[in-house]
């Protein structure tokens, strides 16, 4: 979702997140230049000057050539002496040729060198340096630190192309030109200044040209950043995506993020037509000076025919070098603008943003002693929101401490400083009376081990996994890993594996579950055994059996050392254990529980669970100053005392307070809770006790707008000045249901009568976009190069790269009607510019005939001179629209086939992902830099072979006309010269993608480390994970050395074998002048058109590398757009219903397709009835979550039947389906947007469940409306990568509220209280009741069990089948019950 970036906050965000290139200098390309680099750079620049003097030395002899020519046309000596010295000066061509041959090896080798090396240098440094950055730098990424990491792989590989053969290119033209116009200036230095009089006018345009084309280039990169982070949020959050049926959605927003980069690199397109258009008009228009200058020359005698045409030849090679380089000047200005993004995230490692100084005190031993003293902390996203407020805490050594509090007060920002992932604003922390700033930062972590809530997995073996807990991780035993998987009860879930200790856990341990993988995280940490323990909600994803036996191990394994338990759940807590109560960043109390429980007021004072569901409650007016000020923080950490200290009153005392009778619903459920805002409340204002509310009748709650079913009261649309959302909402797949009755006739509108404006025009996008590629076209075949084959061993292996013909097939069915006359007149201009060239030919034909004419030579001269001039206007008018509209087609080709691409995507099952070749940075890596790679093939390279072979056939075709027999012998090496030519073709291709394999595996590592930078920090992995990635980058760089060596000795032979056919033909050329079967003007009328198109056709092998790269990169998209779109699963349905009705399971079994474990389920026959809420319950890895995924279609059952209302789910449309549901998963997805666009997440443009008071409303029943009014920007405040941080539990919330805004009919919550304190989990509790008694159904997935209990029925599975099922009041009394058993009661 997109969100306002225009708030100072976010542009100063954007400023810093690095220095614009727009005034970037060259030697940024230089930037990743080091010592050692210098030996083979300069031996890359001498072997460039060599290769760049061919030219010039190739303009002599052809002079000397044209000269014998022109004097044997004017009678000056026989055929014989004709044959003799054009031999002479063939034989000096062959030996040019293999210089040449051998030169080009080397100067093409040593470049693509010379780019292996930058691109290491920078991947090493970037590593190196990104490992030293602190967590403020990873946290104000304004994308969010993954988004950056996909564009700099991106702009490391532009670095690397414009360093490697284009920079070695443009050096060799450089050098070509200047030797040129020195060869030019000492043969006739007076002609030579004539001819290139327009030179410097030309330097001036086409540098200011250049300079605007800069700042689109870093435009450009903007948008596609945006892009990029799009795509990967909806990766990320597929599962979200399709439960809310936010796939239109997001490929709208992606579209329109493309189109915008579109736009700015049609301006630099624009710019670089320019630039090679002008010069084509340059370089041609020098002839109407030049050769009328020259002619006088020759008439005065001042000069004679060989020294006028070796000046002229030479000025023409020299303007011929610098039009050459010009396609390469936006690889180069990429390459530049990269070097210089690069280089300024590398400055940015300066005192601010370098990771904390660390000290250099490592005491012998560490008892593990901890002191806060009054601390206080603000994270650098939430500058003016403090997480810690002057508090302390005091954890002695060798005991174990809890912090409890809400979610968002600040408890695992106690972790975060003692691990010193930042550093706090005020206060100090010791360690052993050691304060933590003098102490080594590895010393530190290696005696303090953190686990979170999301326990982070490498793409390892789970006894890897575990071993990384040990610094010495490879000497860990097999027996030690045992050990520590008893400790976390993980022994089951082990010897159910297919391999074991040996199974792959896959990218962020996807193939476990979340209760697996916690207990993974605390093997790990039991195997570190350090002397601190920080364990932050690290069980929140275990049932109750498991978490009461991974603490009971812990309390044992943990005897003797300081253990930190960071939780919400206060039954972990025994009675002499002592805890630190949180809330809203200070410590507002703390004791031991059993002195808590005495307490009048408190969490732990004497908890009751409300009975009544919806009273009203009212607030007090504010408390005085002075009963505001009483605080435990005031007293000293040391002093703990048996007695709970006490504090006037707080806001968890009063949250928590007993009451007798019926209670209060809490302020989260209040209709008027919020209305006073952050401002207008007292942080210790207290509920009104039940006695003072009685003058408030419960029918007063009628006039507040109701959860779901019925419309809310004075909403106002989403248009009106009240909106949450500063624009309309993007389109939503179809308007949201609200009323049943209506529902029938809203399936049956199939003309979309009654939709939103927004709604059509997205309709219409979507289906435009779907036919977009033919099915012919598209269809994906299993002998398709576009779509990969399964081996012998099950594993896929990749099919060669597409040829570049079968890519550009793709071409016209996927431009729309508006770019097809484009492309077609982009040829069309193409075939011009063909055409140009024989002609120019011919006209340069009877301009060499002028020097032998014995009359009127000058008028001649003027005559076909300003002849070419007006071929020169038309050409470089030609080449500026070919360039321009081929580029303007490959842009809109490309962003086709992205947008297609990302269509198809996210409506693949959900299966599809779990595959690792799917991974989302994969995917997002070719949605990102394959298309930019893959749009050269149309807009610089098609249309330049299209020239080439056009070109060839108009000159063949006229040199056989004139001189068939000279046309014969050049045609004769064409076979020698096209077997060179594909072998080279045939050896690039195949290292270019051998070289971009080895290069994406090192960006996966690199992706892994820093997108779990805090996990790999926490385990102090650097130094492994360092290594890993230098392996892999050592690994790509010799890769690309032998490419470069194999790509350039095929080089080398191409280039050779042009320069031997070129002495052939004049060989023969002379042959045939002596027999004088033809005319001496006929034959050099045939030279000329040959070398030209030799010329030109020899141009094509400096791009051969670029074409390889792209047919690489465009076989990878081409591959996600060919993907079967709505056929799976998903779509095979029709039947729409107007409920959800009655869900049956009837014998179903499953089995994940990547985790063939076994089946998940294991026929199991459960019925769900309608409007009812009920809870399954069960140990880790029982189905639980499985069943809600296959409710909602993300998976079908591998066998039996699924159905609602006894309608198989296989004939059920499962987008209308999943509109009457909504979910809240334990993870909760939160999309880098604002608050009220994460709450309004795909829903239609004019709803009112989109408007201002139904978003508010919807944060308020989620008790999360408080929090987002003291955020900057309230509801407008942006969140996820690039935003605001949010704690586990506010991010739960926001789902939460985001699931209630739909007003569905089922609501399903998985885990969806796990990160939640008491207070709010039981107002979860009381919305099951209010939503149950409204007709709304609940589904929950749970340990909880207060959630449990709020449920009318309970489900317990047992290894994918139902044990039990009854009232939750019934099971928990049934003797040796399996429920009683989870809730370790039995």
């Amino acid at each position: 979702m997109e969100a306002d970036i225009d708030h100072p906050t976010h542009r100063s965000r954007q400023e810093s997140e690095t220095s614009k290139s727009g005034n970037a200098q060259w030697r940024f390309l230089f930037a990743f230049t080091c010592r050692s680099h210098v030996l083979p750079l300069c031996i890359a620049v001498v072997l460039s000057v060599a290769s760049g003097a061919v030219t010039p030395i190739l303009s002599y002899l052809l002079g000397k050539i044209f000269d014998n020519f022109t004097s044997f046309g004017a009678g000056r000596f026989d055929g014989t002496e004709l044959v003799k010295r054009v031999s002479k000066y063939a034989i000096g061509l062959t030996g040019l040729g293999a210089g040449s041959g051998v030169l080009h090896t080397g100067y093409f080798g040593f470049w693509l060198a010379f780019g292996e090396l930058q691109a290491k240098c920078a991947r090493d440094s970037l590593y190196a340096e990104m490992l030293e950055k602190d967590m403020e730098w990873y946290d104000m990424r304004k994308d969010g630190i993954e988004t950056l990491i996909q564009r700099l792989q991106t702009q490391i590989r532009e670095l690397q192309m414009a360093t490697s053969q284009p920079l070695g290119f443009a050096i060799q033209s450089t050098v070509t030109t200047l030797a040129a116009l020195g060869l030019a200036m000492y043969t006739a230095w007076d002609l030579t200044l004539i001819t290139i009089a327009t030179i410097p006018f030309s330097v001036i345009v086409l540098g200011r040209i250049s300079a605007k084309m800069q700042a689109n280039i870093d435009a450009q990169a903007e948008e596609l950043s945006t892009a990029s982070r799009l795509a990967k949020n909806a990766l990320q959050a597929i599962d979200t995506i399709k439960c809310f049926n936010g796939q239109d959605f997001e490929t709208w927003q992606y579209a329109k993020a493309i189109k915008r980069a579109a736009e700015k690199y049609l301006s630099q397109a624009m710019g670089n037509s320019l630039q090679i258009g002008f010069t084509r008009f340059v370089t041609q228009s020098m002839f109407v000076q030049g050769f009328w200058y020259g002619s006088h020359l020759v008439v005065s005698g001042k000069k004679d025919p060989g020294q006028v045409l070796t000046a002229f030849w030479s000025c023409l090679m020299a303007l011929q070098a610098m039009e050459e380089i010009l396609p390469q000047m936006i690889v180069l200005e990429k390459g530049r603008a990269a070097g210089a993004t690069l280089k300024a995230i590398l400055r940015q490692m300066g005192k601010r943003h370098r990771m904390i100084v660390t000290g250099h005190l490592k005491p012998n031993f560490c008892e593990g002693d901890i002191e806060v003293r009054n601390v206080s902390f603000c994270y650098p996203s939430r500058p003016d929101q403090r997480a810690l407020i002057e508090a302390s805490f005091f954890f002695p050594a060798g005991e174990t401490t809890f912090v409890i509090g809400k979610s968002g007060s600040g408890k695992s920002t106690l972790g975060n400083l003692l691990m010193r992932f930042y550093e706090p604003v005020s206060g100090d922390l010791f360690v052993d009376g050691h304060a933590v700033q003098t102490l080594d930062i590895g010393w530190l972590r290696n005696n303090i081990t953190l686990i979170q809530q999301q326990s982070v997995l490498f793409n390892e073996t789970i006894f890897k996994n575990i071993a990384f807990g040990r610094r010495d991780w490879e000497r860990v035993t097999r027996g030690e890993v045992k050990r520590s998987i008893t400790t976390a009860a993980l022994q089951d879930t082990i010897n159910d594996l297919p391999r074991g200790l040996d199974t792959v856990v896959g990218t962020g341990g996807s193939a476990l579950s979340g209760g697996q993988r916690q207990r993974v995280a605390i093997a790990r940490a039991c195997l570190r055994d350090t002397p601190i323990l920080i364990l932050d909600e690290a069980t929140s994803a275990l049932d109750y059996i498991s978490k009461d036996m991974v603490m009971s191990a812990v309390r044992e394994w943990r005897q003797g050392k300081t253990t930190i338990i960071i939780t919400h759940d206060l039954s972990q807590i025994e009675d002499h254990e002592y805890a630190y109560i949180l809330d809203k960043g200070l410590v507002v109390q703390e004791g031991y529980r059993y002195a808590l429980e005495k307490g009048s007021a408190g969490p732990l004072a004497a908890p009751r669970r409300p009975s009544v569901a919806y009273p009203t409650a009212r607030r007090l007016p504010k408390l005085p100053a002075a009963t505001r000020k009483g605080s435990i923080a005031t007293l000293s950490p040391r002093s703990r005392s048996s007695v709970v200290s006490t504090t006037s009153v707080d806001s968890l005392d009063i949250h928590y307070r007993p009451r007798p009778q019926s209670v209060f619903v809490p302020a989260i459920f209040s209709p008027t809770a919020g209305n006073s805002g952050v401002n207008g409340r007292s942080y210790f204002e207290p509920f009104v006790s039940p006695a003072a509310a009685g003058a408030f009748s419960m029918h007063r709650l009628s006039t507040a707008p109701t959860l779901f079913g019925r419309p809310l009261e004075g909403v106002s649309q989403l248009g009106s000045a009240d909106s949450m959302l500063d624009w309309p909402l993007p389109p939503p797949r179809a308007k949201h249901i609200r009323d049943l009755s209506m529902v029938n006739e809203l399936h049956q509108d199939a003309s979309g009568a009654g939709r939103s404006a927004m709604e059509r025009r997205a309709s219409r996008f979507v289906d435009r976009q779907s036919k977009l590629i033919p099915l012919k076209t598209m269809k994906p075949r299993t002998d398709s190069p576009m779509n990969g084959r399964r081996g012998s061993d099950g594993t896929t292996k990749q099919h060669p790269v597409a040829p570049i013909k079968k890519i550009l097939l793709t071409v016209w069915p996927t431009l729309t009607w508006k770019h097809r006359p484009m492309l077609l007149g982009g040829f069309i201009a193409a075939a011009i510019h063909a055409a140009a060239t024989p002609i120019f030919s011919w006209v340069f034909s009877k301009l060499l005939a002028t020097f032998f004419l014995p009359i009127n030579r000058s008028q001649e001269a003027l005559k076909w001179s300003l002849s070419v001039l007006a071929v020169g206007v038309g050409d470089a008018i030609a080449v500026y629209f070919m360039h321009y509209l081929l580029e303007a087609c490959g842009q809109a080709w490309v962003d086709s086939l992205r947008i297609e691409a990302m269509k198809r995507i996210i409506e693949q099952p959900r299966a599809w992902f779990d595959r690792d070749k799917n991974g989302v940075s994969k995917l997002t890596e070719c949605l990102d830099r394959n298309p930019e790679e893959m749009r050269n093939l149309l807009g610089r390279f098609a249309g330049f072979m299209f020239v080439v072979v056009v070109m060839l056939l108009l000159a063949l075709t006229w040199s056989l006309v004139v001189c068939w027999e000279l046309t014969l012998v050049g045609l004769a090496s064409g076979p020698f010269i096209y077997a060179i030519t594909r072998s080279y073709q045939a050896v690039s291709a195949r290292w270019e993608s051998r070289s971009n394999d080895a290069g994406t595996a090192a960006a996966t590592i690199f992706t892994e480390t820093f997108g779990n930078v805090r996990t790999v920090r926490a385990l102090t992995l650097e130094a492994y994970l360092h290594e890993k990635y230098l392996r892999s980058t050592d690994t790509a760089f010799k890769v690309g050395i032998r490419r470069s060596v194999y790509s350039s000795i095929f080089y080398g032979i191409s280039d050779s074998g042009i320069v031997f056919a070129t002495a052939l033909i004049f060989y023969y050329g002379a042959v045939l002048a002596s027999t004088q079967a033809f005319s001496t003007q006929n034959i050099i009328q045939v030279f000329s058109m040959l070398l030209f198109s030799i010329a030109n056709a020899n141009a094509i092998l400096t791009f051969i590398p670029q074409i390889n790269s792209s047919c690489a990169t465009a076989t990878r998209l081409l591959r996600l757009a060919n993907l079967p779109y709505k056929s799976s699963h998903e779509h095979s349905g029709h039947l729409r219903l107007p409920i959800v009705g009655t869900i049956m399971f009837k014998e179903v079994s499953f089995t994940y397709p990547s985790r063939p474990l076994g089946p998940v389920l294991n026929n199991i026959s459960l019925t769900l009835p309608p409007n009812t809420s009920t809870a399954l319950v069960g140990a880790s890895g029982s189905g639980k979550s499985t069943i809600a995924s296959l409710i909602l279609g993300l998976y079908p059952p591998t066998s039996g039947q699924l159905s609602f209302d006894l309608v198989p789910v296989a004939d059920l449309h499962l987008p209308s389906l999943r509109s009457l549901i909504a979910v809240v998963s334990q993870t909760p997805q939160i999309f880098a947007t604002t608050v009220a666009l994460n709450i309004a997440y795909a829903l239609p443009e004019r709803s009112t469940l989109a408007s201002r008071a139904a978003i508010e409303h919807a944060a308020e029943v989620a008790g999360i409306h408080d929090f987002i009014t003291t955020l900057p920007r309230g509801y407008q405040t942006l969140i996820g990568d690039g935003g605001t941080t949010l704690s586990g539990g506010q991010a739960q919330r926001i789902a939460i509220a985001r699931a209630v805004a739909r007003q569905p009919l089922l609501l399903m919550l998985d885990e969806a209280t796990s990160a939640l304190d008491g207070e709010n989990t039981r107002g979860i509790g009381e919305l099951v009741r209010r939503l149950v008694d409204q007709g709304t159904g609940v589904l929950m997935v749970t340990h909880d069990r207060d959630m449990m209990a709020a449920c009318e029925d309970v489900v317990v599975l047992r290894e994918g089948t139902v044990a039990e099922r009854g009232a939750f009041e019934d099971l928990v009394q049934r003797d040796g019950g399996e429920l009683r058993r989870l809730l370790g009661e039995s």
